[in-house]
C-alpha cells in the first residue's frame, strides 16, 4: 500500500478526522510507522525512544503477541455467546494474580467499558449513588465517566450533586506535604470527612473511584490510606471500593501486579478494572469482582452481553502477555532499571536547579520541573522531547 507524504496525512486528517482528537507535538507532530519494542520509527527512518505509550506494556510488536494473534485469528475469533477455552485461561489466569475474594470476571474492550461496568456493578449492589473521586481524575470517555472525571466535567457541565471530590495525595504540591507529621492519614481523614458531609445530607457513598490518570506525573511517594479509607464507607452504608490498574502490571516493579497491592498485602478492593495493558495494544479489558457484586448484578434480571468483550483473539493476547512478563522477568527488570534510572536523575537533580523532585516505584517515575525550587514554580512551557537517533 502506497504511504503518503507527511503533509499530505497531515492535511487528510484535519479535513477527515474531528478536531477533538488531537495529535502529539500538534505544532509539528511526528509521523510514526513502525515500532518494535521501546523504539518508535518515523517516515524518514529516525528512531525515538518512546516514553509516551502507556499500552505497549511488554514492547511494540512483542513477536510472542503478534505471533499469538496471528495464530487464533486465524484459526477462530467469534462471538462470546459461543463456549470456548480462552476466555476461562484467561481469567484463570489472572484469578491466580489477586487476591481470592476477586474471582468473577467480565470481559470487554476498553479501560472506559471497564469502568462504566464498575459504576453499574456498585449502583446495583449498593442501590446508593454517591461517588468519591480524587481530584484531576480522568475514568474514560462515556458519559458516565466524564461525569465523575474532575479533569473533565469542571471544563464541560460542572460537577454533579452525587460525585464528591476528595483531594490528591500529592506530597509535593498538595494540601498535605512532606513536611506534615503524618500526610498519609491527614489525606484519608479527607475521604472521610467527605462521607460524613454526604451522611449529614441524607445521602450514602457506595463508592471510592481510585483512578490512575493524575498518577501519569509519577506515582504519590507517600504510602497513603485513601483506598482503605473509602473502604470504611461499607461500614457506613456504602458499597463497592475499586481500585484502577494503570500503575501496576510491569510498571511498578517487584510482585504486586496490580497498583492496589501497593496499599499491602491486607487491602482489597471488591472491584478491580483493568485495561489498557492487558493486551499490549489490542483493545482488552476486565473488571474482577466478588462473588456477593456479582450475584447483586445477576439478580436483577438483565442480561450483560458484550459481542467482543472475552474474544478468543484478546485472551490469546492477554495470554501471551502474561507468559511474557513471567518469562522475561519484566517486573524484576522494571525494579532494577527503575532504581538506575531513579539513581541517575537524582544524580542530575543535585547538578541542576530545574529539577524540583524525582520518584517513583519501579519504572513507574516522576520528574517535577521547576523554575523556583522554594516555591516549587513550574515552567510555562514544558521540555520538548528528544530523539535517539
Amino acid at each position: 500500500m502506497e504511504m503518503f507524504n507527511k503533509q499530505k496525512t497531515l492535511t487528510m486528517r484535519k479535513k477527515l478526522i474531528g478536531q477533538s482528537c488531537r495529535l502529539f507535538y500538534s505544532d509539528d507532530p511526528v509521523k510514526i510507522v513502525r515500532a518494535r519494542g521501546q523504539y518508535l520509527y518515523d517516515e524518514n527512518g529516525t528512531k525515538y525512544l518512546d516514553c509516551i505509550s502507556n499500552v505497549h506494556h511488554v514492547g511494540h510488536c512483542h513477536p510472542a503477541i503478534t505471533k499469538a494473534a496471528a495464530a487464533q485469528m486465524e484459526l477462530l475469533n467469534t462471538n462470546t455467546r459461543f463456549l470456548h477455552d480462552n476466555i476461562v485461561r484467561y481469567a484463570d489466569r489472572l484469578a491466580a494474580t489477586l487476591p481470592d475474594k476477586l474471582c468473577v470476571f467480565y470481559f470487554v474492550n476498553s479501560g472506559s467499558e471497564a469502568n462504566d461496568l464498575a459504576l453499574r456493578l456498585a449502583r446495583q449492589y449498593s442501590r446508593h449513588e454517591d461517588v468519591i473521586v480524587l481530584d484531576h481524575a480522568y475514568h474514560g470517555h462515556l458519559t458516565s465517566l466524564i461525569d465523575i472525571s474532575p479533569y473533565k466535567f469542571r471544563k464541560l457541565g460542572g460537577q454533579k450533586e452525587w460525585v464528591h471530590v476528595a483531594p490528591l495525595p500529592d506530597t509535593y504540591r498538595g494540601r498535605y506535604r512532606e513536611d506534615h507529621p503524618d500526610p498519609a492519614q491527614a489525606y484519608a481523614d479527607t475521604v472521610k470527612d467527605l462521607i460524613e458531609e454526604v451522611q449529614k445530607k441524607g445521602r450514602k457513598v457506595f463508592l471510592l473511584f481510585r483512578g490512575d490518570f493524575a498518577q501519569r506525573r509519577g506515582p504519590d511517594h507517600t504510602p497513603h490510606r485513601i483506598l482503605p479509607e473509602g473502604c470504611r464507607a461499607r461500614a457506613c452504608g456504602g458499597g463497592a471500593v475499586r481500585g484502577r490498574r494503570g500503575a501496576g502490571g510491569v510498571r511498578t516493579g517487584g510482585h504486586p501486579l496490580l497498583g492496589f497491592q501497593l496499599q499491602g498485602e491486607d487491602f482489597c478492593p471488591d472491584i478491580v478494572t483493568m485495561g489498557k495493558p492487558m493486551g499490549n495494544g489490542h483493545p482488552v479489558a476486565c473488571v474482577a469482582t466478588t462473588q456477593e457484586v456479582a450475584s447483586a448484578f445477576t439478580a436483577n434480571g438483565v442480561e450483560y452481553f458484550n459481542t467482543f468483550g472475552g474474544n478468543p483473539v484478546s485472551c490469546a493476547i492477554g495470554l501471551a502477555v502474561l507468559d511474557v512478563i513471567e518469562e522475561e522477568n519484566l517486573r524484576g527488570n522494571a525494579r532494577d532499571v527503575g532504581a538506575r534510572l531513579r539513581s541517575l536523575l537524582q544524580g542530575l537533580m543535585a547538578k541542576h536547579p530545574l529539577i524540583g523532585h524525582v520518584r517513583g516505584a519501579g519504572l513507574f517515575v516522576g520528574m517535577e520541573l521547576v523554575t523556583d525550587r522554594e516555591k516549587r514554580t513550574r515552567p510555562a512551557r514544558p521540555p520538548r522531547s528528544w530523539s535517539t537517533g
